[in-house]
């Protein structure tokens, strides 16, 4: 990784740096990975003093002994605030400009990397001050990254509400799951042959439609202990904003022709889990009746692995068979149980200028135009109004009757 390089986080003060990003950037640094020489610049509009910034870090990369509290307060010291004063022009990225070149070696050339915790609305006013006033004139350009996420809407409804859980969660992450799944094998792990691929399977996905979409908004728990949607203050009481959505999109080429891909996004349900469930066909003259579905689970968070339930037989005399379950979890398999969080494995790449994990723009543009039919629909139809359910439980009420009319079986087995 280059010594002279320069991070920028633009919503410094947000949920999604907080969260996320400085215990990346943190575990980065102390598994050697990030280099002491290394400057982290937040910016963002909140008031902050360098004490009040480093304060903030410290709080959200919450170190557990003394030894971590060493490491980082040696991280924190790699760190800067500015904050961006939005009623004067360009005048804050011109002081990021002058801080970034005030640590600039003159033997070596600085990389610098920009991550966009922003809102969508303004991605592309930010964007263009940045290359007004931040171009590294060496001519080196890494990526932009440009991501909101979503995790718990209470207090943070005002701006999710013109967001939307289609927009946060399934138009980036669920579509780059399903392009990673349904893509050709791409003819090496290069950045560009593995974004070609997902390019081209996106292309092949039309735009999926209303009459196969489930919209749902929780309401407060049914023990009245989690609030509502509606019951943030930043709410407007007639929002018909959706924090749940499944929808199923198809896959036009020989090798997914007529397989449906659910997917399913959602907050304040039963509980938190990414994974990626593959039924497989049954077969077409079972010797056994009662014989239950084949199913491989790729479950990506919490409790990172890969299982297969499976039929076999029962030990017992009868003849019958039981589900079992092959299970390869990485935490008690693998000899390093302190595995990487994705967004420290997403920013050193970024830093090292690996696109792999970037999306790029003829790819941005075909996950676009698969989302964009539905968003319109439900913007200019004031009719289509999003089913309530309850804060903590698995959905709208009629979500199982949905998934079943696509022979989809469940999860439950």
């Amino acid at each position: 990784m280059d010594d002279d390089t320069v991070i920028v986080l633009l919503g410094a003060s947000g949920d999604l740096a907080a969260k996320k990003l400085y215990p990346a950037l943190f575990n980065l640094y102390r598994r050697d990975i990030l280099p002491s020489s290394t400057k982290v610049v937040g910016i963002d509009p909140t008031p902050m003093s360098h004490e009040d910034f480093t304060d903030h870090m410290t709080k959200s990369i919450d170190p557990q002994n003394d030894k971590m509290a060493k490491k980082c307060s040696q991280f924190c010291e790699m760190c800067h605030y500015i904050t961006l004063k939005t009623d004067e022009g360009d005048k804050s990225f011109e002081d990021l400009r002058d801080l970034m070149e005030s640590f600039k070696d003159k033997d070596k050339e600085q990389h610098r990397l920009f991550y966009m915790a922003l809102p969508p609305n303004i991605y592309v006013p930010v964007s263009e001050q940045l290359k007004r006033c931040c171009k590294n004139e060496g001519g080196v350009s890494r990526l932009i990254i440009s991501m909101s996420e979503g995790i718990g809407t209470e207090g943070r409804g005002g701006y999710f509400d013109d967001v939307g859980v289609i927009r946060d969660i399934m138009q980036n992450h669920l579509t780059q799951i399903l392009a990673l799944i349904t893509m050709e094998r791409p003819g090496s792990f290069s950045a560009e042959d593995l974004r070609q691929e997902k390019a081209r399977v996106l292309r092949l996905v039309p735009p999926v439609e209303m009459k196969n979409t489930i919209l749902g908004q929780y309401s407060k728990s049914e023990d009245g202990e989690k609030p509502g949607y509606k019951d943030d203050d930043t709410v407007p009481e007639d929002s018909r904003c959706a924090t749940f959505c499944t929808t199923v999109a198809y896959v036009k080429n020989a090798r997914w022709e007529g397989v449906p891909f659910i997917l399913k996004a959602g907050k304040a349900l039963s509980g938190s889990k990414t994974e990626i469930r593959i039924q497989l066909k049954d077969t077409t003259a079972a010797m056994l009746d009662d014989t239950l579905h084949n199913e491989l689970i790729i479950q990506i968070q919490p409790k990172e692995g890969v299982r297969l339930k499976m039929n076999a037989k029962s030990p017992e005399l009868a003849i019958k068979t039981i589900a079992t379950e092959l299970d390869l979890t990485y935490e008690g398999t693998v000899d390093n149980p302190d595995l990487p969080e994705a967004y420290e494995a997403l920013l050193k790449d970024a830093i090292e200028g690996d696109f792999s994990l970037s999306v790029r723009e003829d790819e941005l543009e075909a996950s676009w135009k698969i989302w964009t039919p539905l968003l319109k629909s439900i913007e200019e139809d004031k009719e289509i109004v999003p089913e309530g359910y309850a804060y903590g439980s698995d959905g709208p009420a009629k979500l199982g009757e949905f998934v079943k009319g696509y022979q989809y079986l469940g999860e439950k087995q």
